[in-house]
């Protein structure tokens, strides 16, 4: 009976690869992040929504147009119609919030384009929680909200700022849309995908 040699000799270590595989504890069944390390990045992005969150809040405050009023020495009046002026510092602060929610959702899908549902949850609560401290930051630092005292201290026939305010609450709600939106369409559109299975040349027959 012929014996046929193995082709690799016995005790020869295994050849070199030059690419490492992944360290499995830093990753799930899936191929993705593991629990602890997805929640370390969605903290970061909370975290990184709560300072875009202020920035936003300066941002309309520069930016959103201005409501002037007067004061006759007895009650406060508008200056003009209220007209534009209102609904401008409405969408001024939803373009705004617009950007900065399409922006996230690009910037979390570069760096984590495996992220799973927890990251995606914290885009949209930092959304959210961004929102509030841009409506909060804009209206503490904007003109006061003490309409009658302003008017005593400028004086009779003086124009003055009226305080900045959203009059739309929805408006809060446009950070979280946008990102939810854009990320769902990157995720569409270039996210990984699950391998194809080869079929068997048989099976073409």
């Amino acid at each position: 009976m012929q014996v046929t040699a193995p082709l690799t000799p016995p005790h020869q270590p295994p050849p070199h690869n030059p690419w490492p595989s992944p360290d499995p504890s830093s990753e799930g069944e899936d191929g993705g992040p593991d629990l602890l390390t997805e929640l370390k990045h969605s903290a970061v992005v909370a975290g990184a929504s709560l300072v875009a969150g202020v920035l936003l809040g300066l941002l309309w405050l520069w930016l959103a147009p201005r409501v002037p009023l007067i004061s006759d020495g007895k009650a406060v009046f508008l200056k003009e119609s209220e007209g534009e002026s209102a609904i401008g510092a409405d969408g001024t602060f939803v373009l705004l919030a617009l950007a900065f929610g399409a922006l996230a959702a690009a910037l979390v899908f570069l760096l984590h384009r495996r992220g799973g549902v927890i990251l995606v949850v914290a885009l949209a609560l930092g959304g959210v929680l961004g929102s509030l401290l841009a409506w909060g930051t804009g209206t503490f630092l904007g003109p006061t909200h003490d309409v009658a005292a302003h008017a005593r201290e400028v004086g009779k026939g003086v124009v003055f700022d009226a305080p900045l305010e959203l009059n739309t609450w929805g408006a809060l709600l446009a950070w979280p849309v946008a990102a939810m939106v854009v990320h769902l369409a990157l995720t569409a559109l270039f996210g990984p995908r699950d391998p194809e299975e080869d079929w068997d040349a048989s099976h073409d027959a």
